[in-house]
């Protein structure tokens, strides 16, 4: 090496590759040095959760409004707040909200309560919904999508609180709905929720980066301060709080009315963290994700699944030497944040990345290390060899290897041989198919395919 550093190619170049002085641009896998002699079997396993579910989303929306909708009264403008998180079957839940609006008399809008997602621009956010399948025509209404804020008062003495524009000055009432779970980035009496979204995703990039600015020390305080603050300066009756299973399907709607929020919201927060799917494992050497993208997590990948942060082990588990990433979901728009937290990654997640995107959301978080490139290879074989070689005292005959979707989806796994005996123990798996030999095609990528 002569101190250069890595430069990715050009778009005129005909190599499509990082160019590595001292290496041979040709070579095909200049790292077979570390290929390993032998690799484990795995076998195919089913792993079963708690599958508590909502049937009909419709009636499940229209009875939690039963409970809180008499707060909307004939001739009122609704504004209906829509996250940019993956929630399962949000744009039904919307649908029925703007449904249960008009039943009642309500003139329903929405509008993205998302802070600074997609890239902080007013037609980022609405392709965010569009993904999430939520749109004018899929819902019932106007989706007014703006980055516009104006600030309703300060918390703390000196930390400014910012409101949507469009849901301050045009709406009678404000709804937010929500999923409720545990925080990737935090721990607190109230996380990801009711009173984030109202603290956050309605004070748009704004909002989101006077939070971020105090650090995610400050956020188990700050939250519940300002998403308070909020509710007792801006009309906002009720929250629609949402659930998941270990499944992500929904297990609960639920109207929650602002005097209530703080209490329901941590009771809600429980359930959740008891219902969310983990890993069946202690100690992983290589966890394998086929996917990361911020429609699986606010992280890509779930911190409370993969026991990593930026900042290393989150003391929860699992533990787990090595992380590799194949790929990022069609739904985050090349947001790639979550990258920085991988050890090895395929070269397609890589050059899928969208700088504005990502770098938009890494530098409101206040989390640059998000957008951190791994050691990238072309292959999955490549990938895995490489990783193993990382890993510290592992033979990759033995190795604890797991390869799942993402970290939304556990249901299917991949398991070596090593881990399948604590696997089976936890209860809950059957094994699919295998053990066999983990298989590649000519092109050295998995031949095994996960279902889902």
């Amino acid at each position: 090496m002569d101190g250069k550093p890595l430069i990715p190619a050009g778009p005129d170049e005909q190599e499509d590759r990082l160019v590595v002085p001292g290496l041979d641009p040709a070579a095909s896998d200049p790292f077979t040095v570390f290929r390993a002699g032998r690799l484990p079997g795995w076998a195919l396993v089913r792993h079963q959760f708690d599958a508590t579910e909502v049937g009909d989303v419709d009636a499940a929306v229209e009875a939690a409004f039963a409970t809180s909708g008499d707060a909307i009264r004939a001739g009122q403008r609704v504004c209906l707040g829509i996250g940019s998180r993956g929630i399962d079957r949000i744009a039904e839940v919307a649908r029925a909200a703007v449904r249960a609006v008009r039943a009642r008399g309500g003139e329903p809008f929405c509008i993205p309560a998302m802070g600074s997602h997609g890239g902080a621009t007013a037609e980022g956010q609405l392709e965010v919904l569009a993904s999430l399948g939520v749109t004018p025509e899929s819902i019932g209404c106007e989706i007014r999508s703006s980055m516009e804020t104006d600030q309703i008062g300060q918390v703390d003495g000196s930390i400014p609180v910012f409101f949507d524009h469009h849901a301050l000055t045009e709406a009678d009432v404000v709804i937010p709905i929500n999923r409720v779970k545990p925080h990737t980035d935090f721990s607190g009496p109230v996380e990801s929720g009711l009173l984030k979204m109202i603290a956050i995703g309605f004070g748009k990039q704004r909002g989101a980066d006077t939070f971020h600015r105090q650090g995610f020390a400050a956020f188990a305080e700050l939250i519940p301060a300002v998403g308070q603050y909020s509710l007792g300066h801006v009309n906002i009756p009720f929250g629609l709080a949402l659930v998941e299973n270990g499944y992500s399907r929904l297990r609960r709607i639920e109207a929650v009315p602002a005097a209530a929020i703080w209490d329901r919201e941590r009771e809600l927060r429980d359930e959740a963290d008891g219902a969310i799917a983990r890993l069946p494992v202690a100690i992983v050497d290589v966890l394998i994700l086929d996917r990361i993208g911020k429609d699986v997590s606010g992280l890509g990948m779930d911190s409370n699944v993969v026991g990593r942060y930026y900042t290393g082990p989150t003391g929860r588990g699992p533990t787990i030497q090595r992380i590799i990433v194949r790929d990022l979901t069609e739904q985050t728009e090349g947001n790639a944040v979550g990258l920085g937290m991988a050890d090895i990654a395929l070269r397609r997640a890589v050059e899928q990345m969208d700088a504005g995107r990502t770098y938009m959301n890494c530098i409101t978080a206040k989390t640059p290390e998000g957008a951190r490139i791994p050691l990238t290879v072309d292959t999955d074989r490549a990938a895995l060899d490489l990783a193993l070689a990382c890993c510290i005292k592992v033979e990759p005959a033995t190795a604890r290897i797991v390869r799942i979707l993402d970290t939304k989806h556990l249901e299917w796994l991949y398991v070596s041989e090593a881990l399948l005996p604590e696997v089976l123990a936890q209860g809950g798996s059957t094994v699919v198919a295998g053990p066999a030999p983990i298989g590649f095609d000519a092109r050295d990528a998995f031949s095994d395919e996960l279902p889902g």
